[in-house]
């Protein structure tokens, strides 16, 4: 669990970095876009290993809930809080699993890109820029500028780094990183590199609905409506 919990961390703040150039302009983002839809081995192959990593992640985090369970099948008598595990910890199943659903969703929203989910009724496929490249930037904008996307993106992170907030700490002891001079070095980084986290995944949508990137789009459409009228 603690293996895969790694390499699905190094992915989370790799993936970050990657959308992040969102506030670069389109042709920063679309041309990272291109690089990486231009090496499609590459691409599946990294996909694949991601997706497997998720599935043995859940797959061990459901064992391991039914081990502790099994371990104590009677609960506590009296006051049933307890003393030394924070919410985070004590949600870790729950939230791993929504988060989990979350993933599906938006593999379906921006990679598969399935128009009856993104709530614009537009065909991200479609979304090309001058260069004839897929427009990525355009399709994050035109996404996030859906509410009901936005809201369900800014609790999913919450939930992802309150998961992450607990299970880096839990990562580092499970693979004997913890060191007994700075006892209380991981948590506090874990907690800290959760916050940074969060921060820069939410700022995306947050500056989306404030009005980044619309006018980008408003240009777009209006280029796509004429070459749509030329064509007839």
């Amino acid at each position: 669990m603690a293996s895969t919990g790694g390499v699905l961390v190094v992915f989370v703040i790799g993936h970050l970095v990657g959308n992040l150039q969102l506030f670069l302009g389109p042709e920063t983002l679309n041309r990272y876009g291109h690089f990486l839809q231009s090496n499609k081995e590459l691409l599946w192959l990294a996909r694949i290993g991601l997706l497997t990593c998720v599935a043995l992640h859940i797959v061990a985090a459901v064992r391991l809930s039914a081990e502790n369970k099994a371990a104590r099948p009677m609960g506590y008598e009296g006051d049933p809080a307890p003393i030394a595990a924070n919410y985070a910890s004590r949600t870790m199943l729950m939230s791993g699993l929504i988060v989990a659903a979350f993933i599906l969703y938006h593999l379906l929203h921006y990679t598969v890109q399935v128009t009856g989910i993104n709530f614009s009724g537009q065909d991200f496929g479609g979304f090309h820029d001058a260069k004839d490249r897929h427009d990525v930037y355009r399709m994050m904008i035109v996404g996030f500028q859906q509410p009901i996307v936005s809201l369900a993106y800014l609790v999913a992170m919450a939930l992802l780094c309150l998961h992450l907030s607990h299970g880096v700490q839990a990562m580092v002891q499970s693979l004997g990183i913890r060191t007994a001079c700075c006892p209380g070095l991981a948590r506090r980084a874990a907690n800290w590199g959760a916050l940074v986290i969060f921060l820069g995944y939410v700022s995306m949508p947050l500056a989306v609905l404030s009005g980044f990137g619309r006018g980008y789009v408003e240009a777009a459409n209006a280029a796509a409506l004429v070459d749509a009228k030329g064509r007839e």
